[in-house]
C-alpha cells in the first residue's frame, strides 16, 4: 500500500480544560487520573489526525507529574506523532497550567503514548509515515525509536542484541553499575 507521508504539524492538537472542583483530589489539586483521561483523549485526537482512521491505545510510559495543577487553573494540553512504524506510532503529550490570576503558565506534566491504527474488525493497520521537519521533530523522531526499543526489550518482545539503537547505553549503563558495585 502506497501512503502518502505527513508532517508532524499535520497531527498537532492543542485541547484547554479548566480543572473544576469535581476534577480534583483533597488537596484541591488536579487528580491524576483526570488528567490521563484528557491526555489519552488529546493523543488519541493527533493519532486519528495522522492515519485518518480509528486508533487505539496501546501503551502508555514515561508519565511525568512534575508539579500539581490547582483548581481553577486552564489546563493545555498539546499533542503530536513523533514517529511512525507499520500499524503504530508514538505521540508525544504535553502539558502545560495556566493561572490567568497571575498570568503565569508553568509546564507540568509529559508522556509518551503509543497508538494503533485499526480496522472495523479491530485489526491493526497500516499508516503513513511522518516526516519531521524542525530540529526538536527530528531529535523527537530519533528518540523514539529509542523509547520503543526500550519498551519492546521490558515487556520481552525483543532480546538485547536486536535492540540496536539503544544496546550501547545499556551496556555502559551496567557496566557503571557493576563498576560502583565492586569498589563497595
Amino acid at each position: 500500500m502506497n501512503m502518502i507521508a505527513k508532517s508532524v504539524k499535520d497531527s498537532l492538537t492543542v485541547m484547554t480544560e479548566i480543572v473544576l472542583p469535581n476534577d480534583t483530589n483533597n488537596l484541591d489539586n488536579l487528580m491524576g487520573g483526570r488528567l490521563l483521561h484528557w491526555m489519552d483523549i488529546c493523543a488519541a485526537i493527533a493519532s486519528q489526525r495522522h492515519a485518518n482512521q480509528v486508533c487505539v491505545t496501546a501503551a502508555v510510559d514515561s508519565v511525568e507529574f512534575n508539579c500539581p495543577i490547582r483548581q481553577g487553573e486552564v489546563v493545555i494540553l498539546e499533542s503530536r506523532v513523533n514517529r511512525t512504524y507499520r500499524t503504530s506510532m508514538e505521540v508525544q503529550i504535553n502539558v502545560w497550567a495556566e493561572n490567568n490570576l497571575t498570568k503565569t503558565r508553568r509546564k507540568c506534566n509529559r508522556a509518551f503514548y503509543t497508538f494503533v491504527a485499526i480496522d472495523e474488525a479491530g485489526k491493526p493497520q497500516p499508516i503513513p509515515p511522518v516526516i519531521p521537519e524542525s530540529d526538536k521533530e527530528k531529535k523527537c523522531h530519533a528518540n523514539a525509536v529509542k523509547r520503543r526499543e526500550f519498551r519492546l526489550l521490558l515487556s520481552g518482545r525483543i532480546k538485547l542484541e536486536e535492540a540496536i539503537h539503544i544496546r550501547s547505553d545499556l551496556m555502559t549503563a551496567f557496566k557503571a553499575h557493576t563498576d560502583d558495585a565492586e569498589d563497595d
